[in-house]
């Protein structure tokens, strides 16, 4: 089986992926997008919006679709980093210590509202999303493959919240809004549930933990452009000299814009990469990699119009055919 082939099979099973998960999330199929290609990228997703927009729903869905064993842990401001990564329990019968694996240990780990919970608790997430692996008193757990988290936070509750450092906010591949439905999205909802009778739902399972590695794998075949890849790294590099900017992206942020660029390309039906593959991720990869000046808040200056303005004043390389590669992008 050749490369295109490959890829073509994956931009139809990423399809029917969002297909399924639209069938719980109703009209977000750009956000989707953005966390499957996270996803297919390898990386984990923080996806930050205000309460009741289906982050939470979105997270078990996609656990569903792509057949992954699903934990979710509720963060709370008591929850303790044994209780995410387990511990261990002495065994009467056999006398001895035996590790109960924590919430951790699964394909997909939501961990619901990650801004409740104190940063020592929060930390205990950075090894496991780094390194796939838990250390618990010394002894070095792996996790299962895939592993990835999709956290949630709402930007609203500042008391009794503990905002995400920066150099935690970097370890998420990208940064997912949801926004409010339109009338005609709200409505939609709720003839669904109506339609439901009930108030749980389900989605259909599309592939497995095999399955998703394979498409992960497939990915890595997209080549990029030298263009599209400096394009890539000017943008990141422009964040660090701009003058509204108290600190610019780290070379995470062009490897994610990268990255992602190039799962996203593929969801999208191409096996090659252009550069509005690169804009159309560039705000869930970069902004929150940067921080705006304080002092320009009152002036409505925010990481997201900084990112705005340099989509628009980088120059934009040619737009690539992939050379010799054969695109299947649909109509």
């Amino acid at each position: 089986m050749n490369d295109t082939l490959a890829l073509s099979g994956v931009s139809e099973r990423a399809n029917a992926i969002l297909t399924e998960v639209e069938r719980a999330v109703v009209g977000k199929r750009r956000s989707l997008e953005l966390v499957l290609s996270g996803i297919l990228a390898g990386g984990h997703v923080l996806m930050e919006d205000f309460p009741g927009l289906g982050k939470t729903l979105a997270a078990r869905s996609f656990a569903q679709a792509l057949g992954l064993d699903f934990a979710r842990a509720q963060f709370t401001p008591d929850l303790l980093p044994s209780d995410l990564t387990g511990s261990f329990l002495y065994d009467q019968r056999t006398h001895e210590f035996t590790f109960r694996k924590g919430p951790l240990f699964t394909g997909l780990l939501l961990a619901d509202e990650i801004n409740r919970t104190p940063p020592k608790t929060q930390s205990a997430l950075l090894e496991a999303m780094q390194e796939g692996q838990a250390t618990v008193e010394g002894e070095t757990f792996p996790l299962p493959k895939p592993f990835h988290v999709l956290a949630t936070a709402n930007p609203v509750e500042y008391e009794g919240t503990y905002p995400l450092p920066e150099a935690q906010l970097d370890r998420f591949l990208l940064r997912v809004s949801f926004g409010y439905p339109t009338a005609n999205e709200e409505w939609e909802v709720l003839q669904r549930r109506m339609d439901r009778r009930q108030e749980e739902q389900s989605v259909a399972q599309v592939t497995d933990a095999e399955g998703l590695m394979a498409m992960q794998a497939a990915v890595e075949q997209v080549t990029v452009d030298e263009g599209v890849g400096q394009y890539c790294v000017k943008l990141v590099a422009a964040t660090r000299n701009h003058q509204s900017l108290l600190m610019g992206s780290s070379p995470r942020g062009s490897l994610a814009l990268l990255l992602t660029a190039r799962a996203y390309a593929v969801v999208r039906g191409r096996d090659y990469v252009t550069p509005e593959d690169v804009k159309a991720v560039a705000h869930a990869a970069l902004d929150h990699r940067v921080t705006a000046r304080p002092e320009l808040w009152m002036n409505d200056v925010s990481a997201a119009s900084v990112i705005d303005s340099l989509l628009t004043s980088v120059p934009t390389p040619a737009a690539t055919d992939g050379g010799q590669r054969t695109g299947f992008e649909r109509p």
